[in-house]
């Protein structure tokens, strides 16, 4: 490393969020960047630690301690090579990627400050655009077609993987535009969607043929292709059924989420089709990153007051011993969009909800307790007989996805992303696209 001992006198520095006065009165994104000479010094407190947890801990395998060293020597070129020897796309990865890397840094163990791995991925990339780095390649043909079917994260990496190698790709989206959920899931403030749109066109220049409003069946594949990759995600989103589910103002989570997307890339709805918070109180049901965009959206879009409830326990503020170094902490977790002002609840179980006509205007809860089984097994609910209800006039359901079920596919049918595993991280589709398309060429060179 160029400077072994940088960890020691320089400090973990964060680029930080827009002022919340600021950036609750618009979609564009909350995250800030530092300035070359900043960014080179966070860099320079990779502590060449000798066994590189972050890259354990990295789903795609980056070499974090190379790429570091590179940026602090001011090597951009060299870091983006490096980088993107392992990450297709470090520019959705560098912006949403919850970083489990960090977590797993010696820096986070030994005085909780990691290196600012994330951030780093992010300026490395941007200089490789802004620099003339990344070029459109002109890959040779070897003859052979394959249908991606799903343009998110993972079916993106197939394609991009397999025309690299000379395969001639077409991509089937249902939807109007790429990105699966980076587009239309993911809201602005996270990620710009000009982010997508710079990469789609590099990968239609290298010769990847995208076709939209298109939507395949497994049991009904298009013609003249030697393999199949699908890449269609979750899409069915875990429902709530318990009386009064029939109410109006009760949606799911993608509901307003991908609509918001759309109405900014310049979509108009109906009026009565149209799901917006303004002038109302919200309450989103379920404490993962999706409620959390739920909050940062009803926010922006004027609601009254937010509430974000979850069944399980709060998890412990700072250190939980039962997920140690070098595993991901499950913590407390405060996000940008959190900041900007909601109540959070835990160990509330929905029972019905209450309405006015037709139209949904509280929840009935009651509160729950968490007994920990003896046997290390998962803790069983003990509903406690504390019911109260809490006044929203829009609910949002962001209670997760159900893992889809495929039919025994054909031997050149294969699957990738969210689509095999069930919900995950961006960065986890990623490198399941990176896998599934070794096992396609594999199987296409037989």
């Amino acid at each position: 490393m160029g400077d072994p001992k940088a960890f020691l006198n320089i400090p973990r520095q964060e680029a930080g969020y827009r002022p919340v006065s600021e950036r609750i009165t618009d979609f564009s994104q909350v995250e800030q960047t530092l300035n070359t000479n900043s960014r080179k010094l966070q860099a320079s407190r990779c502590m060449d630690c000798g066994v590189p947890f972050c890259h354990w801990a990295c789903p795609l395998g980056n070499k974090q301690p190379e790429w570091q060293d590179a940026l602090y020597k001011g090597k951009w070129k060299e870091a983006y090579e490096v980088l993107s020897s392992t990450c297709d796309f470090p520019e959705f990865t560098g912006r949403i990627c919850p970083a489990l890397c960090e977590k797993s840094c010696v820096l986070k163990l030994s005085c909780n400050q990691p290196v600012t791995i994330r951030e780093n991925e992010a300026a490395i990339v941007e200089a490789a655009f802004r620099e003339g780095y990344i070029q459109v390649k002109s890959p040779k043909r070897n003859g052979k077609k394959v249908a991606v079917i799903g343009a998110g994260p993972a079916g993106l990496v197939v394609a991009n993987q397999l025309n690299l190698k000379g395969y001639t790709i077409t991509l089937f989206d249902k939807d109007e535009a790429a990105g699966g959920l980076l587009r239309f899931g993911i809201p602005n403030f996270k990620l710009d969607k000009n982010v997508i749109d710079r990469r789609i066109r590099i990968l239609t220049a290298e010769g990847i043929q995208f076709k939209f409003g298109t939507e395949i069946d497994v049991n009904h594949l298009p013609e003249g292709f030697d393999a199949y990759c699908f890449c269609t995600g979750t899409p069915t989103a875990r429902d709530l059924n318990i009386p009064g589910r029939e109410l109006k103002g009760i949606y799911f989570a993608l509901e307003m989420l991908s609509q918001q997307n759309r109405i900014l890339a310049g979509q108009n709805f109906p009026k009565d089709k149209t799901v917006n918070a303004k002038g109302k109180k919200v309450l989103v049901i379920g404490g993962g990153d999706t409620g959390s965009d739920c909050i940062g959206t009803s926010i922006r879009q004027g609601a009254t007051s937010v509430t974000q409830i979850e069944i399980m326990s709060q998890p412990p503020v700072g250190y939980n011993p039962s997920t140690p170094w070098p595993q991901w902490p499950i913590v407390f977790k405060t996000t940008s969009s959190h900041e900007e002002g909601c109540i959070r609840r835990w160990c509330l179980a929905s029972h019905q909800f209450i309405g006015k006509n037709g139209k949904v205007a509280g929840v009935e809860v009651e509160e729950v307790e968490w007994i920990p089984s003896p046997n290390g097994d998962r803790p069983t609910m003990k509903p406690t007989g504390k019911k109260e209800i809490i006044e929203a006039d829009m609910v949002l359901l962001a209670m997760g996805f159900l893992k889809p079920e495929h039919p025994q596919p054909a031997k050149n049918v294969f699957f990738a992303g969210d689509a095999a595993t069930g919900a995950s991280l961006v960065v986890r589709a990623m490198a399941e696209g990176r896998k599934a398309a070794t096992e396609i060429d594999a199987y296409l060179s037989k």
